[in-house]
Formats: C-alpha cells, structure tokens, sequence
C-alpha cells in the first residue's frame, strides 16, 4: 500500500481536494506544497509502519481541514436578501478566468492596474509617472467599478484590502459614486449618504483589518440601504439620497483600496431586483439600531449623472 501511495500521491491530488475552495491567495499553494512534502517524508522514512494508519490519517487531514475551509470559503453565499427581492443575474464572477475581466463589466480608474490573478480581482495603484502627470485623482490607491451594476441591486462579494495605509476616504466599497458608500476605519465600519456627508449608520464590532476577508450581501431599494456581513454585523440605513440618480463620476458598484496598498475582490454576483420588498421586511427593519445622522464634511453638489437600468422608486 505504501508503494501504491507513493506512486499515486502527487500535486494534483493535493490540488484537487483544494480546489472547491479555490485560491485566495499564495498561501494556498504554500500549503499544498507542505502537505505533498510531508506526506513524501512520511513514506520514504516509513516514520509510520502502519501502511493503514499512515493512508487514514493523511486522508482524514486533508478531507478535515478541506471539509472545514470549504464551508468557510464562500460565507456570503449563506446571507439571504433582507429587504429586496432578486429578480435577474446581471454579473456573475468567480474571477477563475481571465476573460472576466472586460471593460463593459470593469473599468479601473484613476489610472490603478488591475488583473485576475490566483482567482481574485486585484488592483494595485497607478505607476509612478501616472501620478506625477496628473495634478489630482492621481491613483494612490487602486479603483475599480462595475457599469453594468442596477441603480437598484442586491450584491454578494467578498474583498479584501492589503498594505498601505488608512486614510479619510479611503478604503471603501459603495454603489454609484457619491451615493452608498460603506467605509472601513481601524475603530469602525460605517455607511455614508447624502454625497458621503453624512454618517448615516455605524458599527464598532466590525474594523478595518488589512488582510482580512469581507464576505457582503448588500442591498439598495429606492432610500434604503442594507448591509450584511458574514459572521459579523448588519448596517442599515434610510435617506433620501440613496434614491437619488448617481451624480457625476464612476457608476455602479466601486471599490476603493488603501492609499499604496492592494484590493481584492472574488465571488461577485449581481442581481437587479422585484417592486416588492422581502415578506417581513418591514417587522426585520423595526429591529436594527437607530443611529442618529453625523455630518462628517460638507456636502459639494455635483451634476447629476445618466442611471442605469433599474430606476429608483421605492
């Protein structure tokens, strides 16, 4: 049997069992690595002589820590819509693909670079000579947006900021630019309004943490905005400046870095949404925590720009 093990044992099989929970990032394949090593170190020592309990226990590791990774792998997928209810998928990426990553579906702004790689989205700022050429929105953290998001959406993502640095706007995710905007600081994450003037609801049990995965379901119906975190918080929020069509700038659903750091984003689907709110809706909003608006900077009135699809009516 240790023969047979030997022969068969290789990357692939590791891979293999790995690949449900599909790459985050280099760690993954570190860990593979180690695991077809020790196990080769195993059989050459023959450090266990029994060939059963030798076979049993590798199997029953990788199926343990594969049974315990898979299920942790795709959270969002276990939050369900609590306000609006999915009528069609308009965007579905595993980013497994290069070929996802279209100018129709994303646009990189501010000059940032960004690629498909180890089965994420991931941007990195502009390049030196970019910022030097541009007296303003010169890139320092990297920007991408969705045009094909509704103005109207449910949104499950997962993302994840690294490196760099914290600053006033940045790092954040939101929906049309200047509209919905979720915030991350290193005492708290909070939702934005009113052209990001307004500090409209905010947790303190959920923090900035670079290299930690966000796993969201986010919701906008007309003046209402919901946020679900995996295993974490809820943020709600209603304003009249959700239902208003985005102003000028990007549309869609964004997402912006730290300032010289990197953002990731995975498992992102989009779908526009029903007239009719979720059967409970009203009972479930009674039950989130009132907030009472902070004005966080004055409000700068830009131009109104074109919507999208899905037009705002509550």
């Amino acid at each position: 049997m240790l023969s047979e093990l030997r022969r068969s044992w290789s990357p692939s099989i590791t891979m293999a069992i790995m690949k449900p929970m599909k790459t985050k990032s280099l760690c993954w394949n570190a860990f593979c690595m180690v695991v077809e090593r020790s196990a080769n170190k195993l059989l050459d020592r023959r450090a266990i002589h029994d060939e059963k309990v030798l076979t049993t226990s590798i199997l029953l590791f990788l199926l343990t820590f594969h049974t315990a990774i898979a299920s942790a792998a795709e959270p969002a997928a276990n939050l369900k819509p609590l306000l609006a209810q999915p009528d069609k998928i308009v965007l579905q990426h595993d980013f497994s693909s290069t070929a996802q990553l279209t100018k129709e579906s994303w646009r990189e702004q501010m000059g940032t670079r960004w690629k498909i790689a180890d089965g994420v989205l991931r941007g990195i700022p502009s390049t030196p000579d970019y910022q030097a050429s541009k007296p303003d929105h010169k890139g320092f953290e990297p920007r991408i947006n969705c045009p094909v998001t509704p103005d109207q959406v449910i949104a499950a993502f997962s993302i994840r900021f690294t490196g760099g640095s914290e600053t006033f706007i940045v790092p954040f995710f939101e929906f049309n630019h200047h509209v919905a905007r979720v915030k991350f600081t290193k005492d708290s994450v909070f939702l934005l309004a009113d052209h990001d003037s307004l500090k409209v609801a905010e947790t303190k049990t959920l923090k900035y943490e670079p290299g930690r995965w966000y796993h969201c379901l986010a919701e906008l119906k007309g003046e209402e905005f919901v946020v679900q975190f995996a295993d974490g918080p809820t943020l709600y929020a209603r304003h009249p400046s959700y239902a208003l069509p985005p102003p000028s700038g990007a549309p869609g659903m964004a997402v912006a870095g730290p300032k010289d750091g990197t953002a990731e984003i995975d498992n992102v689907t989009l779908w526009s949404i029903k007239p009719a709110v979720q059967p409970g809706w009203v009972v479930k909003r009674s039950t989130f925590p009132k907030f009472e608006p902070v004005r966080v900077k004055e409000k700068v009135e830009k131009p109104v720009a074109p919507s999208n699809a899905n037009t705002r009516k509550s």
